[in-house]
This record gives C-alpha cells, sequence and structure tokens, in this order.
C-alpha cells in the first residue's frame, strides 16, 4: 500500500496545501514549529479516525476558520482508495471512496499506518494505560470485531460504574449481574485478542531489536499473566472476579478489574525497561517494537502499511539511524526532520520542504 498525495485545507497551520508522495521514501523537512508533523498527523488521522496528539478534533481546525478538510489517494492491493474528513467544531464527516462512513470501525482497515515519534516512549515510560492504548490502536486497525468489542466494553463498563456510585444499595445489587454477564463476554474477547497480537509482537519485536543494536540487547514482551486461556474460560473467570468484589467495587466507586486495568511487561536483558531502561535503550525498545507491528500488518493485511516516522532521526545516534533506514527499505515511509541529508546517507527519496504551513518547491 502506498498514499499517493495529501490534500489540506485549514488543518493545523496549513491554508490549503497539496503533497505528492513518492512509493518509496519520502522526507519531509524544514525549520522547527513549520508544519511538517502535521503532515504526519493528517496521514494518520485518515488511516485511523484519530490524532496521535489531540483528543478533541476542533483542535485541528487552522485558528480563525470554521472547519477543517483533509483527503488522500492510496493505492492498494485491491485497487485505488480515497479518504477524506471534514471536521467542524462539533462534528465531522469521512468518507471512504466517496461513501459517507458513519461508525469509526468502518474507518479502520482501509489503510494501514504505522506512526512513531517522540512520544512513543510513553509506551515504554509511563504507566499501564500507554501500552493499552498502543494495544488497542494497533490491534483495531487490524480486527474490527476488536474494535467493536472495545467499544462496547467501554460503554458498558461506564454504566457499571455509574451504577456503583448509586446511594441505593438494593439497586446496586440487583443490576450488577445484568452488567457483568455483558461486561464478561467482551472482556473475553479483548484479552484472547490481546494475548494472540502479543504472541505475534513478542518474537517480531525481539528480532528488530537485536538487528538495531547489532545483538548486544536482548528485549522481551509478555501480557500479564492472569488473563491466559480460551474465550468461553477468561469469560467465566472475568464473571467470577466480577461477582467476588461487589464490596471493593462499591468502596471504590468503580471496576477495579478487567482489561482496562491490563498491563504488558516489557524487559531489557531481563530488567524491567520502565524501571532501569536509558533515554538511549528506551527509544530503540520502542522503535522496534513499531517496526514489529510493521510485520504484522503485512502479514495479517497481505500488503505494507505507511510508516510514519515524526521527528524520529534526530532521537538516534548514526549507528542506529542507518539501521532504521536500512530496516526501511520496500516500504513506504514518510520522515519528518529538519535536515534532510542527516536522514538520506546517499538514499533516494522523494524531498519535500516544508516552510510556515507550505509546500516549497
Amino acid at each position: 500500500m502506498h498514499i499517493k498525495n495529501l490534500n489540506l485545507k485549514n488543518f493545523r497551520n496549513y491554508g490549503e496545501e497539496r503533497i505528492e508522495f513518492s512509493k518509496g521514501l519520502n522526507v519531509l523537512y524544514g525549520r522547527n514549529a513549520q508544519g511538517k508533523t502535521n503532515c504526519a498527523e493528517a496521514v494518520y488521522y485518515l488511516c485511523t479516525g484519530t490524532s496521535p496528539r489531540s483528543r478533541k478534533d476542533k483542535q485541528l481546525i487552522k485558528s480563525g476558520e470554521r472547519f477543517a478538510e483533509i483527503s488522500a489517494e492510496a493505492e492498494g492491493r485491491y485497487g485505488d482508495l480515497s479518504v477524506s474528513a471534514k471536521i467542524w467544531d462539533g462534528g465531522r464527516e469521512i468518507k471512504v471512496n466517496g461513501n459517507k462512513i458513519s461508525r469509526n470501525a468502518d474507518i479502520l482497515g482501509n489503510l494501514y499506518s504505522i506512526f512513531f515519534s517522540p512520544h512513543e516512549l510513553r509506551l515504554i515510560q509511563d504507566g499501564p494505560d500507554e501500552r493499552r492504548r498502543f494495544l488497542n490502536v494497533s490491534i483495531s486497525q487490524l480486527s474490527r470485531p476488536y474494535y467493536i468489542a472495545l467499544t462496547r466494553y467501554n460503554r458498558i463498563l461506564e454504566q457499571r460504574n455509574n451504577l456503583l456510585k448509586d446511594k441505593n444499595i438494593n439497586v446496586i445489587m440487583d443490576s450488577l449481574p445484568v452488567w457483568d454477564e455483558e461486561l464478561s463476554k467482551y472482556a473475553a474477547a479483548i484479552a484472547v485478542k490481546r494475548a494472540e497480537y502479543i504472541a505475534r509482537l513478542s518474537p517480531l519485536a525481539a528480532e528488530a531489536h537485536a538487528f538495531l543494536t547489532e545483538g548486544k540487547e536482548e528485549l522481551k514482551i509478555s501480557p500479564e499473566k492472569k488473563y491466559k486461556g480460551s474465550e468461553p474460560e477468561l469469560r467465566e473467570r472475568f464473571y467470577r472476579e466480577l461477582s467476588e468484589n461487589y464490596e471493593r467495587d462499591i468502596r471504590l466507586g468503580f471496576t477495579a478489574s478487567g482489561p482496562h486495568r491490563d498491563d504488558v511487561d516489557i524487559e531489557i536483558d531481563g530488567a524491567d525497561a520502565k524501571a532501569f531502561a536509558s533515554q538511549g535503550q528506551t527509544r530503540t525498545a520502542a522503535l522496534s517494537i513499531k517496526l514489529a507491528e510493521v510485520e504484522i500488518f503485512r502479514e495479517l493485511s497481505g500488503e505494507n502499511p505507511v510508516l510514519v516516522l515524526d521527528d524520529v532521526m534526530s532521537e538516534l545516534d548514526l549507528p542506529r539511524r542507518k539501521k532504521l533506514t536500512e530496516r526501511t527499505q520496500g516500504l513506504q515511509t514518510i520522515i519528518t526532520c529538519t535536515h534532510a541529508e542527516r536522514a538520506l546517507y546517499g538514499l533516494e527519496a522523494n524531498k519535500i520542504r516544508i516552510e510556515g504551513g507550505k509546500v516549497k518547491k
């Protein structure tokens, strides 16, 4: 798969611009705060329906404007594809091949993208919610049933948490079993998919990490061990766990167990990466996980995803920059950086200079 062009209107700091991409390496370069990352963000938004930087879509609209529009034309194994999004304060409209999409689930699986920026270091450094976010975004692009199960789980979880705050204990005790039956069903589906994904991810990330470090370090990724088993077994286990902890959850006012509390163990040379990894080790581990994502997307979708590397080169030393460019051969890659030549090392590339929200020829 490759994106042929990207069109921006009133998006972030852009007025109206069109960017043409090549099938191979594309380098968006220029001084800081000119709009390079905004282009990367727009590509990711069209692939996933979400921004990697903002929780509210209205923040994507250029200051002083009423709406923003972004669109892209792409070519994949099944032919040409177009995706567009119009965003305004309080709403949006997304179209795939000219057809309006009513559910976010229908956006996923059209354009595949892997996004990496310095902020992705949170995957290693921060709490469990960042690792869950990574799993949710990655698996949702590949599995619509997972995304639907996750959406329904979160909706039921919110309703259960609201119930736990009710003042009437009889109402709580009468209603909890009903919510728990549904919650357990979707919890089991989520846990099974995550375990399957991590089982694929772990050896691929270990291999990518060994490549980037020339075999000097070992990366290990594993899920929490408490949620192993088949989907029916996990469904029963989740229901039992919820039932046995009514008193705890009522006292806390929220549901204290389930996939929304999961974590992933990440180790470098046998030590917890979150606690002991250096900045360099953290960058390499996070990048290795993203490169493993590429292989999984290729295997499960049958085509390469678009790899977006936002300001990554400045975060890596010279040997690892060279290793990374070697590893991404054959992929459509979009790199943002301040100096194109520092990212290329003599490689052929489509160089695009960005200045003040404009493409300079």
